[in-house]
């Protein structure tokens, strides 16, 4: 196998891992960012229930989205790994072929990946202290309406 033509698919693997690396960043940044601009509209509110109650839906978009960027990149990485086995053996089976699919069976599910440490603390206790707010400004309102 030509060395400059396995230099040349391990750069373009490495880009598609890059690329997935750089989207989950991205993802990370604006939930961080929504939250804040929620804190700090939250005193303003009239409704703070309503306002955490709409924090959830982009807090549990980005963490599928981010689960989904992670686990493609890990498809990727088997990719690499898989490139590098065959490649020596002179294997010029699925050459520049980028499609990650073929590894989805050697990575964790989605579900799997959103329950991975990092992204279970990361988006998971935002979550839970949204959902905590919700609850208790819904049990102030109950309990005021009935004093």
């Amino acid at each position: 196998m030509n060395i400059e033509v396995l230099h040349k698919e391990i750069d373009l693997i490495q880009a598609c891992i890059t690329r997935m690396a750089n989207n989950s960043f991205l993802l990370k940044g604006w939930a961080i960012s929504i939250i804040a601009v929620v804190l700090a509209l939250a005193d303003k509110a009239s409704n703070p229930a309503l306002l955490s109650t709409v924090l959830l839906i982009p807090l549990l978009s980005f963490w599928y989205l981010d689960a989904f960027f992670l686990r493609t990149e890990r498809m990727y990485r088997k990719m690499y790994e898989w490139v590098l086995e065959k490649r020596k053996n002179d294997d010029s089976a699925f050459l520049y072929d980028l499609n990650p699919n073929r590894f989805k069976d050697e990575v964790d599910s989605i579900k799997g990946v959103m329950m991975s440490v990092t992204l279970k603390y990361f988006y998971g206790i935002p979550v839970l202290l949204t959902l905590v707010v919700i609850f208790v400004r819904i049990g102030q309102l109950i309990f005021n309406k009935g004093a």
